[in-house]
């Protein structure tokens, strides 16, 4: 008990050491929010602690322009507001494990091997606004990440649905189950998304529209993925679509974005 009552209190006087050094301005950081609207919701409270985890997250990570593109400050702060966004009420400790983040300046192009009928490799070309790799980077095309992109349509966010993934792999695969909190049922959350998840595919194979990204239909990762996007960018949609899985994922994230959009009750 003693020694884990130091450790907390020696990593809170380092934290405090090292945001002496490193805050991000407070002009530099309110000219960021200003431009992203899913920040724009955010309390005094919230804001605060958020540019805290940011400024601790731009310590812990670098940042490499691909394709000739310079990454700048604002660039920089923009992408880790909204990673920071999603462990707002967990610890950036969820970050660790992996340091990279290459930024593209458009979609790139990848190589998938995929297997015919007969069983023959094929390499096919994927044009991708975004990627994350287990332990190793996250991959974004700044034409998707960039503010007022919503390459999906509404409620769509390239950062917030790379930065999942993250998350996603801390039980060591993406297959749409990140560790729960001791306060979750494993049992309820399989059941909740994968019922969801049937059912939306099931929706997209009759014909039918979804108001959440059909790319969600790909995988149970992806729609882990996609529905955390949407969770935090147009929560009014998730939660009148799928009500059990806004309610797993506020209790996951520990946050209710619905509370910061009163016009939509």
């Amino acid at each position: 008990m003693l020694i884990s009552k130091f450790l907390t209190s020696f990593k809170r006087s380092h934290t405090a050491r090292q945001l002496r050094k490193t805050r991000i301005p407070e002009l530099r950081w309110q000219n960021a929010v200003s431009q992203v609207s899913v920040l724009q919701h955010l309390n005094q409270a919230e804001q605060l602690k958020l540019r805290e985890l940011t400024s601790l997250f731009l310590q812990k990570k670098s940042f490499s322009g691909a394709g000739d593109l310079e990454i700048d400050d604002s660039m920089r702060i923009l992408i880790a507001a909204q990673a920071c966004l999603l462990v707002l009420n967990l610890d950036l400790d969820y970050f660790d494990g992996w340091y990279e983040i290459i930024v593209y300046p458009d979609t790139f192009v990848v190589r998938r091997e995929t297997f015919d009928t007969a069983g023959l490799v094929h390499e096919t070309p994927q044009a991708l606004g975004g990627e994350s790799w287990s332990r190793g980077p996250v991959i974004l095309s700044w034409a998707d990440a960039r503010p007022g992109a919503h390459p999906h349509g509404e409620g769509s966010n390239v950062i917030l649905h790379e930065f999942a993934h993250k998350l996603d792999m801390l039980n060591g695969v993406a297959n749409g189950m990140p560790p729960l909190h001791k306060d979750m049922h494993r049992e309820i959350w399989t059941h909740v998304f994968q019922k969801a998840y049937d059912g939306l595919c099931r929706m997209l194979e009759s014909g039918h529209h979804s108001i959440i990204d059909p790319y969600a239909a790909e995988n149970p990762a992806e729609f882990f993925a996609v529905t955390t996007e949407t969770f935090f960018e147009s929560p009014h949609r998730l939660q009148h679509a799928y009500p059990e899985v806004y309610a797993q994922l506020h209790l996951f994230y520990r946050q209710d974005p619905l509370q910061r959009h009163p016009s939509y009750f």
